[in-house]
């Protein structure tokens, strides 16, 4: 085999191996979410205001906060003010507590904090998408603990918690 040949048959090899890897390409996304960025820039993301008879005041900020950031950093969509093309609206609906479990001497043991979300979600790309639908979150606490000593550490997870599956069940498709 002379010098022409080797070289022929080593560049013949090296573009048959850049077409392979060219071909082929695998990609992972990480944050769960499923959107065409090609089609779907936008987000709107409402004020939830607190429409429950129980109320704890920062409750209100915590949520809306929570929810932006979270499509903020899983997500490239730029939140708008009006006009996006996914919209998330609705109102925090209940905020309670109840008692969970009884000690044998009859009284409260554990106490259960909820909370519950109305989420309307319109998808002005695909309206098929569109629905209405309520989230809940529950906490439970010992009832040796009072509310307030325990009220803000539950309602931050409970806020997490709500805004995890509404990102799911808007965006990944879960």
């Amino acid at each position: 085999m002379d010098w022409r040949s080797k070289t022929t048959y080593k560049l013949l090899a090296f573009g048959l191996w850049l077409l392979a890897v060219s071909a082929c390409s695998v990609s992972y996304k990480f944050n769960g979410a499923s959107i065409d960025y090609s089609k779907t820039k936008t987000i709107q993301i409402a004020e939830f205001p607190i429409r429950s008879s129980y109320v704890w005041g920062p409750m209100e900020p915590m949520f809306n906060n929570q929810l932006r950031d979270q499509f903020t950093s899983h997500t490239r969509l730029t939140q708008v003010k009006r006009n996006g093309d996914l919209k998330i609206e609705g109102e925090i609906t209940q905020y309670q507590q109840r008692n969970k479990s009884v000690s044998a001497e009859g009284y409260s043991a554990q106490t259960e904090l909820s909370m519950t979300v109305n989420v309307r979600f319109t998808n002005n790309v695909n309206h098929s998408e569109d629905f209405e639908r309520t989230f809940t979150a529950t906490q439970s606490y010992e009832t040796t603990r009072t509310l307030t000593d325990v009220q803000e550490e539950l309602v931050t997870q409970m806020c997490k918690d709500i805004c995890d599956q509404i990102f799911n069940a808007t965006v990944a498709n879960w």
